[in-house]
């Protein structure tokens, strides 16, 4: 049986306790994409200096008339997590926590009930479906990092969203209102001054005081840099078209 389940990722099920709450409006004021238009969309709990805490994929539930959400999250940080959209919560009556009885499965072909990456349709597809069968770790990173697409704590550290890459891969939006860092975000975007990025290298080719994280046995390492040191010609197609030219 080909191995689909990314051990490495969680489900924090967000659900309303009362008929009068509503879990979309409320994460809808705290993360950077609208969750309340089409899911799943790919989005980040920012500091309020609109560094990254946290990046997920959300998505609706499953179940018939359903208001709860789900976020897809790393597994490591998930605890983390629904302890951070708690704080929020405040006396609202919602319910944050895990749900390990669903699991992220992922491939690289199209599968029954999947759907593309919303964040690059070239990462495969996703889905939801009960945890557990063969892991799916191993490939989803090489395939990952291959495309250069950067993602979780290790990787995305306490860096500003839009260094991230967050534009290009469709984990903001500038229209859905107000979150948390949203005014140093939204600032960045209008002034265009996206100084650094987040970009996968060869690790041969790695500036070591730049370096955010290295996977030695797969030659890969991500580094933090100034965007008017990168040649676009030289990024992914998906990433190019955001860096400007040293000339511009």
């Amino acid at each position: 049986m080909t191995a689909t389940h990314l051990t490495t990722r969680a489900i924090i099920r967000m659900s309303p306790l009362d008929d009068t709450e509503d879990v979309a409006a409320f994460l809808q004021g705290l993360v950077t994409n609208d969750v309340q238009g089409p899911l799943p969309c790919y989005a980040a709990l920012l500091s309020a200096q609109g560094k990254h805490l946290f990046d997920f994929l959300v998505w609706g539930a499953k179940e018939p008339d359903s208001a709860d959400l789900l976020l897809d999250c790393e597994a490591d940080v998930a605890d983390d997590l629904a302890k951070r959209l708690s704080m929020y919560r405040l006396r609202r009556k919602i319910g944050i926590a895990r749900d390990d009885s669903l699991g992220v499965h992922w491939s690289s072909q199209e599968a029954t009930g999947a759907v593309p990456d919303p964040r690059l349709p070239e990462l495969g597809y996703r889905w939801l479906a009960p945890a557990g069968g063969a892991s799916a770790d191993a490939a989803w990173l090489i395939h990952r990092l291959t495309l250069g697409v950067p993602e979780g704590r290790a990787e995305l550290g306490d860096i500003l969203w839009l260094e991230t890459n967050a534009v290009e891969l469709n984990g903001v939006s500038f229209t859905k209102g107000c979150y948390v860092g949203q005014e140093n975000t939204a600032r960045m975007n209008w002034r265009q001054k996206v100084n650094r990025r987040l970009v996968v290298v060869s690790l041969a080719a790695s500036d070591e005081a730049r370096r955010v994280a290295a996977y030695p046995n797969l030659g890969f390492a991500v580094d933090h840099l100034r965007a008017e040191s990168l040649d676009p010609a030289a990024l992914p197609a998906w990433q190019s078209a955001g860096v400007l030219t040293p000339e511009s």
